[in-house]
């Protein structure tokens, strides 16, 4: 193996490539989220390309159950394809929430976040318009929505037939173009993103630089492990597993049948019935559960240029001028309460607007209900920030500070999922309110113990000792060779049995779950080959 990597560094000039020599601790997921949500970009365009040699924009329904039924593996492909979408929000949302917290939008990353902000805009608009491609009920429903929101604003109506095209003839070709037009952007600005991101480096952590501008300097650089081999190793193995879920979780819902109405925006990657079916009359129409809260945030007012302030226009200017407001050098939540706040309210009002739109979609909102569901968590955000102690400088706390914030979080959460549960009674609400409690009553065990430590100014610090590990690093290395090899002869097995798998109708999609338990074995193993390799005793 090192020659074989010699050999391509050498041939490929890796050493040349200006990318980011990374620290040993930086070996963790949590500094790699960008990497998971270009996994699932990159899986998401290559079965996109796929789908496109067999799709007919001018006939979108027909061609969407055609794929299902008769192309072989098709529906493998169109369900891993929606939930590789799926996957790239859920884990954008999460990259950018946690650089929000960790201050990585400060001085020099500035145009880095921006960049990456307008990169889950155009992200959310392409898979709008890849959701409407499906060309079923809920598809028109939402394409509809889209075009009244856009018809309702002075002067644009006109774009609706360059946009959306006869879209209600269930010709969808301007969608397809469009939705394709999209995709481009967001890899051109992916280009232009990860270049930055390798420029600037990963943020360290606040041990290492706890102000801004957080950057390692060239000398510092000069002592970390170089792009290749090992951050190369360490990326296929979180590709491999983001592509192996990706792949599982939708062919294995395909298999759920007979989901509450308020689950299949969530959990359902077949398609609803055809829009002018009897069937289409009896089913709740959504949008894309993505876009859940704007649906919501449609029921609080009938002048769209409000509706558009509230849903759109404000967070995403916030978001983009954040890095120019936010100009002090601290990078600890707990330095930044204002911003920190406004950052967990954005989470909690996401989260609880999607739920309410989900359970309550199309119902008018008044303005008392409306400041019955936001006002508490603002009063929980703000109560709880004032509470919470900054750190003190050069003391190390034994917690994250991450853990308050997500404690409070929780409390908003748990505190709307009360009125929710009373506004709308159900099974489903009461079961999100005990979950939410249970987390609730769990958390403030660990907030008690750092509300009482962090009165105790004067208490000794007792400086933390890491507990020695049971197995020296070398049995352990030996531990994930051997576990290699097992998931070796695991993957061979399912690979043997893929191709008995009939290519089309119900049994299909057992392909789709056996080729992802063989991708994720597989980013295991080199996961397992990564700690074997290059681990060292310092990183443990």
């Amino acid at each position: 193996m090192p020659n074989i990597s010699k050999w391509f560094s050498e041939r490929l000039k890796l050493d040349e490539l200006p990318f980011f020599r990374t620290p040993d601790y930086m070996y963790h997921v949590d500094y790699w989220l960008g990497a998971l949500v270009a996994a699932a970009f990159f899986y998401t365009v290559i079965s996109g390309l796929i789908l496109l040699l067999y799709y007919n924009p001018s006939q979108g329904y027909a061609s969407t159950e055609f794929i299902i039924n008769n192309v072989p593996y098709g529906s493998v492909v169109l369900y891993s394809h929606l939930y590789g979408a799926y996957a790239m929000i859920i884990l954008a949302y999460i990259h950018m929430f946690k650089n929000y917290f960790g201050g990585a939008y400060k001085k020099p990353r500035e145009l880095l976040w921006i960049i990456g902000v307008l990169m889950l805009v155009l992200t959310l608009g392409a898979s709008f318009l890849g959701y409407s491609l499906i060309g079923d009920a809920l598809a028109v429903s939402a394409v509809d929505v889209g075009a009244g929101i856009i018809s309702a604003i002075p002067g644009l109506s006109a774009l609706i037939p360059i946009i959306f095209g006869n879209y209600d003839t269930g010709d969808y070709t301007r969608v397809l173009a469009l939705h394709i037009i999209l995709v481009a952007l967001i890899g051109l600005l992916f280009i232009f993103h990860f270049f930055l991101a390798e420029s600037y480096g990963m943020k360290p952590s606040r041990k290492a630089k706890p102000k801004a501008p957080a950057v390692y300097t060239k000398e510092e650089w000069s002592k970390f492990n170089p792009w290749w081999p090992r951050n190369f190793v360490y990326m296929m193995s979180l590709v491999f597993l983001t592509w192996g879920f990706i792949l599982l979780i939708p062919n294995a819902l395909a298999y759920v049948n007979n989901l509450p109405q308020f689950l299949n925006p969530f959990l359902n990657p077949k398609p609803a019935p055809p829009p002018n079916s009897p069937a289409a009359a009896h089913i709740t129409t959504y949008p894309p559960w993505f876009f859940l809260f704007l649906y919501k945030i449609a029921d609080f007012t009938s002048d769209v240029l409000i509706f558009l302030l509230i849903g759109v226009i404000i967070p995403l200017i916030y978001l983009i001028i954040v890095p120019f407001l936010d100009i002090s050098d601290e990078l600890h939540p707990l330095r930044r309460k204002i911003f920190t706040g406004i950052g967990i309210l954005m989470i909690t009002y996401l989260i609880q607007t999607t739920m309410w739109g989900d359970i309550a979609p199309g119902v008018e909102v008044s303005i008392a209900q409306q400041i019955t569901a936001y006002l508490p968590p603002a009063i929980i955000v703000a109560l709880g920030l004032a509470f919470i102690k900054e750190p003190k400088n050069n003391v190390k706390k034994a917690m994250s500070p991450i853990t308050p914030i997500l404690f409070v979080i929780v409390a908003m959460l748990f505190a709307g999922s009360v009125v929710e549960v009373i506004e709308f009674p159900s099974l489903f609400t009461a079961s999100i309110t005990i979950f939410l409690g249970s987390l609730f009553l769990a958390g403030s065990r660990s907030i008690y113990k750092i509300i009482i430590n962090s009165s105790n100014e004067n208490a000794t610090q007792v400086p933390e000792v890491k507990r020695a590990s049971k197995l020296p690093m070398e049995t352990k290395k030996k531990l994930a060779e051997i576990l290699i090899s097992i998931l070796f002869i695991m993957s061979v097995v399912i690979v043997a049995q893929l191709w008995t798998i009939p290519p089309t109708g119900y049994a299909s999609n057992m392909f789709g779950i056996n080729l992802g338990l063989v991708l994720i074995m597989l980013g295991e193993a080199i996961s397992l080959y990564h700690y074997a390799v290059y681990k060292k005793p310092n990183e443990e």
